[in-house]
């Protein structure tokens, strides 16, 4: 066993609270341990065989862990400290933990965008399990970081843990557990230990840790609170668990894995604090994201004993925006429910808060009201929360969220009296007695620091004249601050400056204080009251000022908080307008009124599924840049962003590229088309697609002025092991054979994920088809589908291409060759691909282009081989004529046949083709869905044969398009004789650009009301439709025994001869 540091002793730095005899009396314990317990161990365990179990059966084993189950058996929430303990079982509700960390700061705003998908998409993994690796993943887990904003619950999760491993509930597989916070091992930063020397000076059971049997967890939680330098760069290496040496070093080196590489580490902090890891020594990144609605609900509903009271608390909170978006924390749910519980029980009389400072002000006179009745102090209130305020802005401004002895001197605190002030206002500040003997204080979260901060200026500013901040240098302004305006605009400021936001909160409250409402709450606080209109005037107009400058909506999402705060919202009200009237799209929105739609968006309680940037007209004078940089957080919490046409540049392209790269980010659909992004926009949004936190599935460059080189960039994302891009779409851009080489490469690699690729007149020859045909060839991509349309590929090109079709399993499902200069030669190497066993292919677009009849006779015959697996063939404007339709119609006929959706338009079958394409409709092998033939020439000639087609039991059509074909209201009558056929199975009819009139209406209708069961959408779009006939077809829409639920008819009274042809392109 490794034995060592026994006459090591932990000793505390010097303090008033430290018991001398503490460590003493540890250190005969553990020789108790070493003469009895460890002798017993040591014969229990001579054999392999039973070692754990012999472990579990020591007495001192049985009370480490009893040792540890009350310590963290209880909470500290409420009045503990004074009789009334809460047990973490009867209040814990499950924290949403997510895999993959977050850089962001200390903010709870930063985080709104997060909860919009945590129960949606993303998978939470349990406190207890935050050691196993996922599915798929073979690496062991050492190490993990759990981040979160103050006061979300990562001391409870980390309590949790440990209390289920103590109670033999959970990672039975953990020996040891030694919790180790870093306010604790603060206490200790000058002093000098081995590693088993500070397990023994704090834990006295841990004798019996065998480093080389036993596996154990140290737990590290606070790495905020951390005041160690923690220089992993220079730090001196050290394997020797029995050398001394500071604690500093001994940290570096169990988290490096020198020391006890065996055990298993787990460190909290807050985002802005988690970099002082470097992220090579951390194997698992984890996030706690506070409540979801759910879970807040059902917070308050434990909490609250009175369901009826919860309910209407539950409501109350859900109204407000600020208060809706702060109960993620539960720190706060927490607050709300000691102030709205004793408020709403008719204990009290008053305005219920709804807003942060009201909240946080009654919260502060239950507080007062308690001490009243119990404490026997002869400081005033009045003179121990000033002290507390000033303890608390002193310490905000170092960044400190855990104070020391030394912290309150300088406020004037005595630490002789202190623990009165943490047993009076027991859920405002609080003292811990660390294992060390020394005591630490903290208020009991980050935000009622913040109240207490922005009291002590205030009150200081009022009762005093005195500016605090203006003292401390805080102040920006030359001028001596002598209003309240001026007060508040170098708050807002220095609050700006702030990079993590710790001084958000203050902010807020500081000027929430300011509001007559509040003041007089705290009359007992206050000399007199300087509330005054045009000093809140002159600070809600430069809050505006700020929102305008500001080009983070980070940074404006608090000032809109603030703006709550004094209880001005005309700019969010503005933005509500317009989006409730819908005239959004027609004003030209300032960059104010940006952010507004930005927070109003952000903070909205609906889901954010599609942002579409196109919806929303901004100025002239604002760049597509800037538009995105004020709704980036909007663009990062949408699932699909369309930033179409909308002027962004390369500059655009690094704020997107940090948007994807966020661990917040919920987007999965990007589309950038029509934006001059060049090659160097897409090498830096490269970057972010490759960030192991991008989710990316889907993202559209289509006419953004690329080349070749973009190519190279987009290679390496498909090469990447972090990519998940599953369909790119590049079409419309000059990059040529070359570029499509490149692609080629990212596509082999194992690592790409890719599966559908857009090329459409991207400049391409039968070169890009040698690489690409290297690519459908099995188990060399994920392809699944290939569009290169609108390219000069040629036969030449189809045949390569093919070759790779006709390999065994090829995996590719659709390809797309509309307008690519073929012939009947291509439809030669297609049909011998379609009916090769190991072709998957099930779509084929091949409209566009020469093929004549001939070429459609060789891809019937393949239709006819029952090796031949396509589903949806496109065959518009290909030059055909009738002489195809007989062929096509033994492919349809074939039994068996796949073929469900055939679209022939734009080729002139006229009447007599259609007449051979119904009788094929009739056959029972006939699995055709969907047929398209518009503008073929037909006249009312084909309505008839469709019409016996459709009344046909066998025919399994469901969609027809007619469209832009001289059928008039003739046609109408003899086609409505099919639809009224019980038989008929239609549920979409086109027939844009035919000549009906009213009377052909009446048709359709007397159709319709004779078999209501199929029909449910008719396009008459661009015909000669008055209101009569489109009054008796609205009637049947309307009806709910009717299943017609889209109706289209319009522009009335056009020739639609004139007109033939030009729909297709609408």
């Amino acid at each position: 066993m490794s034995l060592c540091g026994e006459n090591e002793e932990v000793t505390a730095p010097e303090c008033s609270n430290t018991n001398p005899d503490r460590l003493d009396s540890e250190s005969r314990e553990i020789n108790g341990i070493t003469e009895d317990g460890l002798s017993d161990m040591e014969e229990a365990c001579s054999t392999d065989r039973g070692y754990k179990s012999a472990l579990a059966e020591t007495e001192v084993y049985k009370r480490f862990k009893s040792n540890l189950r009350q310590r963290f058996q209880c909470v500290c929430e409420g009045l503990t400290k004074q009789g009334n303990p809460t047990f973490l079982s009867e209040i814990y509700t499950e924290l949403y933990i997510m895999q993959g960390g977050s850089e962001e700061v200390n903010n709870e705003v930063r985080q709104i965008e997060m909860f919009r998908r945590t129960e949606t998409e993303d998978t939470p993994i349990k406190c207890n399990d935050i050691f196993n690796p996922l599915p798929g993943q073979d690496k062991p887990i050492r190490t993990v970081l759990t981040t979160g904003v103050a006061g979300i619950g990562k001391t409870v999760s980390v309590q949790k843990f440990i209390l289920d491993w103590a109670e033999g509930k959970a990672n039975q597989d953990i020996h040891f557990i030694f919790p180790l916070p870093f306010r604790e091992l603060n206490l200790m930063k000058d002093q000098k230990h081995s590693l088993m020397g500070l397990l023994h000076g704090l834990f006295s059971e841990s004798k019996i840790f065998d480093s080389n049997q036993h596996k154990a967890l140290f737990i590290f939680d606070g790495l905020d609170e951390c005041r160690l330098s923690l220089d992993f760069q220079n730090n001196e290496r050290l394997c020797d668990i029995t050398e001394s040496t500071s604690v500093d070093v001994l940290l570096t080196n169990l988290i490096q894995g020198n020391l006890l590489p065996s055990a298993v580490i787990w460190i909290t902090s807050q985002p802005a604090a988690a970099n002082q890891i470097p992220p090579q020594y951390v194997d698992r990144v984890t996030e706690i994201r506070g409540f979801s609605d759910k879970q807040r609900e059902e917070y308050f509903r434990k909490t609250i004993t009175d369901q009826d009271l919860a309910d209407t608390i539950i409501s109350h909170l859900w109204s407000s925006r600020s208060l809706y978006i702060m109960c993620h924390i539960p720190v706060f749910c927490w607050i709300s429910a000691t102030v709205l519980e004793r408020m709403l029980d008719k204990a009290e009389r008053g305005e219920i808060p709804t807003t942060l400072t009201q909240m946080y002000t009654h919260f502060l006179l239950t507080q007062i009201k308690i001490r009243e009745n119990c404490s026997e102090s002869k400081e005033t209130d009045k003179e121990m929360i000033f002290k507390l305020g000033k303890l608390a802005f002193q310490q905000l401004e170092k960044g400190n969220l855990i104070f020391y002895e030394e912290d309150l001197r300088e406020c004037g605190i005595d630490v002789r009296e202190v623990s009165m002030y943490s047993g009076v206002f027991a859920q405002i500040f609080r003292e811990e007695l660390m294992l060390v003997g020394c005591k630490v204080y903290y208020f009991a979260h980050l935000s009622i620091q913040g109240y207490f901060a922005a009291l002590y200026i205030y009150v200081s500013f009022v009762n005093s004249s005195r500016n605090v901040l203006e003292q401390r240098g805080l102040s920006k302004l030359k001028t001596s601050i002598k209003d309240e305006a001026q007060l508040h605009l170098s708050a807002v400021d220095q609050a700006l400056k702030s990079e993590n936001g710790h001084l958000d909160y203050f902010l807020r409250f500081l000027l929430g204080l300011s509001l007559e409402s509040n003041q007089t709450l705290l009359e007992g606080l206050l000399i007199q009251t300087k509330s005054c209109s045009q000093n809140k005037k002159e600070t809600i107009k430069y809050i505006k000022r700020k929102i305008r400058e500001t080009t983070s909506l980070y940074k404006s999402i608090n000032l809109f908080h603030c703006l709550d705060e004094l209880n001005d919202h005309s700019l969010v009200e503005e933005i509500q307008h317009y989006l409730k009237s819908g005239d959004l799209s027609k004003t030209k929105l300032s960059s104010s009124q940006l952010s507004a739609l930005g927070f109003v968006i952000l903070t909205s309680k609906e889901e954010l599924d599609v942002f579409d940037l196109s919806n929303y007209t901004v100025r002239s004078s604002i760049t597509g840049d800037e538009v995105v940089l004020r709704l980036l957080p909007v663009v990062t919490a949408s699932r699909n962003a369309k930033l179409i046409d909308c002027a962004l540049t390369k500059k655009g392209c690094e704020i997107l590229a940090s948007s994807i790269s966020s661990n917040f980010s919920c987007l999965r659909e990007l589309d950038l088309s029509v934006n001059n992004l060049k090659d160097s926009g897409v090498k830096l949004l490269s970057a972010g697609l490759e960030h192991p936190h991008c989710k990316l599935e889907k993202l559209r460059l289509t006419y953004c002025n690329l080349t070749k080189e973009s190519c190279l960039d987009l290679a390496s994302v498909l090469n990447s092991i972090s990519s998940n891009l599953r369909e790119l779409d590049l079409c419309e851009n000059n990059l040529g054979d070359s570029g499509v080489k490149h692609l080629s490469a990212g596509l082999k690699s194992p690592h790409c994920k890719l599966e559908i690729l857009k090329l459409v007149s991207c400049k391409l020859t039968e070169e890009s088809c040698s690489a690409l045909a290297s690519i459908v060839r099995p188990n060399s991509s994920s392809l699944r589908e290939l569009d290169l349309s609108h390219n000069n590929v040629q036969d030449s090109g189809v045949k390569l291409l093919s070759a790779g079709l006709e390999k065994s399993l090829c995996d590719l499902e659709t390809l797309r060759l509309s307008k690519c200069n073929l012939t009947k030669e291509a439809c030669t190497v297609l049909a011998s691909a379609l009916t090769s066993s190991s072709s998957s292919l099930r779509e084929l677009d091949l409209s566009e282009n020469n093929l004549c009849d001939s070429g459609v006779q060789q891809l019937s015959a393949a239709l006819e081989n029952s090796q031949c697996k396509l589903e949806i063939l496109r065959l518009w404007d290909c030059k055909l004529t009738e002489k195809c339709c007989e062929a096509l119609v033994s492919g349809l006929s074939s039994n068996p046949s796949s073929l469900k959706k055939l679209d022939l338009g734009k080729n002139s079958l006229q009447d007599s083709g259609v007449e051979k394409l119904s009788a094929g409709l009739n056959n029972p092998h006939c699995k055709l869905e969907i047929l398209r033939l518009w503008n073929c020439k037909l006249t009312e000639g084909s309505c008839e044969a469709l019409a016996t087609a459709l009344g046909s039991n066998s025919s399994s059509l469901r969609e027809l398009d007619l469209s832009e074909n001289n059928l008039q209201d003739s046609g109408m009558q003899l086609l409505s004789a099919g639809l009224e056929n019980p038989e008929c199975k239609l549920e979409k009819l086109m027939l844009k650009f035919c000549g009906v009139t009213d009377e052909g209406c009446a048709a359709l209708a007397s159709a319709l009301r004779s078999n209501p069961s199929h029909l449910r959408e008719l396009d008459l779009y661009w015909n000669r439709v008055d209101s009569s006939g489109k009054s008796l077809l609205s009637t049947l829409r309307d009806d709910p025994g009717y299943k017609l639920t889209k109706l289209r008819c319009a522009a009335t009274g056009l020739d639609w001869r004139r007109h033939v042809g030009f729909c297709r392109y609408l």
